[in-house]
């Protein structure tokens, strides 16, 4: 099928060579001019590929063949990469990995931004980069009558069954293992989504890495749990360092995995974990680092960018759970912490309590009213510290900023795109970005997390 102004056919093969990356990872090539995006090829490469979506204004290929590899290419190390969708990279070396990601922030600061002359570091890579993420949450059905546990394809519901995610701790694939063990053995009834019936929905994992605390949730349609003693015995007998044993409950059809009711089926209601110096306690609903090597990295860095002295007033904008203005208060005179989420402001209370910081206070409401009503009562800021989400800040927000003069400005991202947006607007405002150092919280992903270091351009 050709569709009208189009230079290719769906369903017909096409050699292409790769001539440049997208966001996601993708290799991008060109027919006739007419741009064909590839997952699975990378930049340099000559593929063979089939069409097999069509657009007026570009075409996805399905890879057939590598014709001409990158040096960069590698054989994935999961045997379910292809189907599973949480990686898009393990086919390129990690080297390979931060320089896509270094020059994807270079290339949206120059065309999304319009900034010249900002020096962007290359990423900040791990050492080991597998089994960084001390959090997994996975589904649980039923695929042709056996029970699954693994993850959502892209795009749909159908579940992948999984035995080893080289990205999780070690410690969630044994979960997996004898959750799958209990449920045959006792047929307890998996969750089916279309007809909202069954016991059984999802299993959440989550481990202190500095602690080794490990935290097993169990998510139920309903309050009765059948073998609940048996589940928690077998999970003491085998798992080290488990200290939490949890049922919760989720009735809702909904996509979301968890409900609001726990129930502590053994041990305690939460474990520990360690950023730097700083301990925090993690419930089942707590929103906690999944990479808390690159945040200590990533923290640190901000830290260093904010330049305190010990006689500065810090915001720090979108604060969640208070990880970072924990950080700033090392030396801080003050910080105010802003969160719009009620939830996440008393557990940044709490953890402020608990590692004995009194130099903060955190405020519940939108940066973006929160922070004028402040300037407006009279409080200045020299620094500025935004986490915003992937959306990135309202203008409103930077403009508050730019009549209040701060010195200094750090921006810590987890979008590129948004931060470049921001930047350009900062820019206009009358700040001057320095530089960006990219920070690789997600190996094998397309992801890639930023600290900015802005400044008053005096």
């Amino acid at each position: 099928m050709l569709v009208e102004g189009t230079a290719v056919e769906k369903n017909k093969d096409y050699v292409i060579d790769i001539l440049s990356m997208g966001y996601e990872g993708e290799g991008v090539g060109k027919v006739n001019n007419f741009t064909v995006f590839v997952q699975g090829a990378l930049l340099g490469e000559t593929v063979k590929v089939k069409i097999v979506k069509l657009s007026k204004n570009y075409a996805h290929g399905k890879l057939l063949e590598v014709v001409k590899s990158s040096k960069h290419r590698i054989d994935p190390v999961c045997s379910i990469y292809k189907r599973c969708g949480g990686c898009q990279m393990q086919h390129m070396d990690y080297e390979g990995q931060l320089e896509f990601k270094t020059n994807r922030v270079k290339e949206v600061i120059t065309r999304i931004g319009k900034l010249e002359n900002v020096v962007i570091h290359s990423a900040i890579g791990m050492k080991e980069p597998y089994r960084y993420r001390n959090k997994v949450q996975l589904p649980i059905g039923k695929v042709k009558d056996e029970v699954t546990i693994g993850f959502y394809a892209p795009r749909s519901h159908d579940i992948i069954g999984m035995d080893t995610c080289h990205i999780q701790d070690e410690t969630a694939d044994k979960v997996v293992q004898l959750t799958k063990e209990w449920i045959t053995k006792f047929k307890i009834e998996p969750y089916n989504e279309e007809e909202n019936k069954g016991t059984l929905r999802h299993i959440m994992i989550r481990r202190g890495f500095k602690t080794s605390e490990v935290m097993v949730v169990i998510v139920t349609r309903e309050e009765a749990l059948p073998y609940s003693e048996k589940f928690v015995e077998l999970m003491l007998k085998n798992i080290d360092g488990l200290k939490s044993v949890i049922q919760n409950i989720n009735s809702k059809k909904t996509n979301v995995i968890l409900g609001s009711r726990n129930k502590v089926l053994w041990g305690q209601d939460k474990i520990t974990d360690y950023i730097g110096k700083f301990k925090f306690n993690i419930s089942p609903l707590s929103f906690f680092q999944v990479n808390p090597v690159q945040t200590e990295i990533l923290y640190s860095k901000a830290l260093e960018y904010a330049g305190l002295t010990g006689e500065e007033t810090v915001f720090d904008a979108y604060c969640g759970t208070g990880t970072i203005s924990l950080f700033l208060s090392q030396k801080a005179k003050k910080v105010y912490g802003v969160e719009i989420v009620p939830e996440a402001i008393e557990d940044a209370q709490k953890n402020a309590k608990e590692n004995l910081v009194e130099n903060v206070e955190f405020l519940v409401g939108e940066s973006e009213k929160v922070i004028p009503e402040l300037i407006k009562e009279g409080v200045k800021a020299e620094v500025v510290v935004v986490d915003p989400p992937r959306k990135g800040c309202e203008r409103s927000l930077l403009e508050a900023f730019s009549r209040m003069k701060p010195e200094r400005i750090v921006y810590v991202s987890c979008d590129p795109a948004t931060l470049a947006r921001d930047l350009g607007i900062l820019n206009e405002l009358g700040y001057k970005t320095l530089e960006i150092q990219p920070v690789d919280m997600f190996p094998q992903t397309a992801h890639i997390e930023n600290v900015a270091l802005i400044v008053r351009n005096i």
